[in-house]
């Protein structure tokens, strides 16, 4: 399996018909092979732990506010996975714990209602620990490679810029803001480069860093997606452009 960052945007492409929406079913339809199950780090669940979703069957979490009702009525029935959930802690043991309250939130449904419309693949979550440097999530998510070989397509859901003070609310077409497009480029750019050390330590990146990634939870699955690049294994960015001027909708696909 190929390893994918995507950028998930605003909560309402779970609903649209869009160029973004578009090319993440192009991404479904990709893949050599269905998976045998999703592991995804979404950038909505960002807490003070490293936990995995264990349930048979995960809620879907409506977690945001101020949108249209449909929107909050969206169902993503996917199955979970007891025993992969298992397995997921136990390659991050002794850092992770099973969770059994949280679910599936909208960086991780909003996207796989276009990728996998059937919900047929079980689906677990990984949650971003707030406490941990961008290198300590990096060098964690090095041993989940493996899985990989068996199958599973590691997923990570935020935004590479993602600037919701700057955001120009109805006006998604706006253009983007010089500061995010050079941060986008230095990003891009490193990852061609096979540059890690820059990508793990962005803040070192400027001020267009301190504005494109305010925070770091949209940006942080982005590390997770990189760690599992091999040797010469090919990177490609099949998603791209940006969305009310300071949101990256650009996805990165490893293998």
């Amino acid at each position: 399996m190929p390893a994918i960052f995507l950028g998930h945007g605003n909560p309402m492409n779970a609903l649209a018909n869009n160029a973004f929406t578009k090319a993440w079913s192009e991404i479904g339809t990709a893949l050599p092979v269905e998976p045998k199950a999703v592991l995804c780090v979404s950038a909505h669940w960002y807490v003070p732990k490293t936990a995995v979703t264990a349930m048979a069957k995960p809620r879907t979490i409506h977690d945001f506010g101020g949108f249209p009702p449909k929107l909050y009525k969206v169902e993503y029935p996917a199955p979970g996975s007891l025993e992969f959930a298992a397995e997921v802690a136990d390659l991050l043991s002794p850092d992770a714990v099973m969770d059994t309250r949280w679910g599936l939130d909208h960086g991780t449904w909003s996207v796989l209602m276009h990728i996998f419309p059937a919900a047929n693949i079980p689906v677990v979550q990984l949650s971003i620990d707030e406490t941990r440097t961008p290198a300590w999530h990096y060098d964690t998510a090095r041993k989940l490679g493996r899985l990989r070989d068996r199958g599973v397509l590691i997923l990570g859901s935020g935004n590479i810029v993602h600037n919701l003070h700057t955001y120009a609310w109805g006006q998604r077409h706006l253009q983007p803001y010089d500061w995010a497009l050079r941060f986008e480029k230095s990003v891009r750019s490193a990852l061609s480069e096979g540059d890690v050390e820059s990508l793990v330590e962005y803040e070192r990146l400027g001020s267009d860093a301190l504005l494109s990634v305010p925070t770091p939870d949209h940006y942080l699955p982005l590390l997770y997606v990189l760690a599992q690049r091999r040797e010469n294994e090919p990177i490609s960015f099949p998603v791209e452009g940006f969305d009310g001027g300071s949101i990256s909708m650009l996805a990165v696909r490893i293998g």
